[in-house]
């Protein structure tokens, strides 16, 4: 599976000058590489990131957390999520999945991975709990 440069200058743009809150990629089988679907500004928030990602089709996601430590310091993380509902096609599920690790190789910069069937094992809550 081939990766689009355009991938990897986003996530350069996110990780370097944090234009970006998140990235969703897209596999496109017929091209066989992974894109860009979907990149979300700044301002947008984890609700907004999350509407993104579409109920029955699997993607990647790069997003970029704030949040406050014990020690009231602010940090980020950056999340790569493998988005794989369990409603998603059974090929469209073995494509991502054998694809993801060399995909992530990419993506120089990722703290956190989370794999992700539906949307209550990738809400806040879950976030907070992998960024300690």
């Amino acid at each position: 599976m081939a990766v689009h440069d355009d991938c990897k200058l986003r996530f350069l743009e996110l990780k370097a000058k944090r234009t970006h809150r998140f990235i969703v990629y897209k596999i496109e089988e017929k091209q066989k590489q992974v894109i860009v679907e979907k990149v979300g500004e700044p301002i947008l928030t984890y609700e907004d990131f999350a509407a993104s990602l579409p109920a029955e089709e699997c993607r990647y996601a790069i997003y970029d957390f704030d949040f406050v430590t014990a020690e009231n310091c602010q940090k980020s993380k950056i999340f790569f999520i493998a988005w794989c509902p369990d409603v998603a096609k059974v090929r469209s599920k073995m494509i991502y999945a054998s694809s993801k690790d060399r995909f992530k190789r990419e993506l120089d910069g990722i703290q956190v991975e989370l794999q992700a069937t539906d949307p209550t094992e990738m809400d806040l809550d879950v976030l907070k709990s992998r960024v300690n």
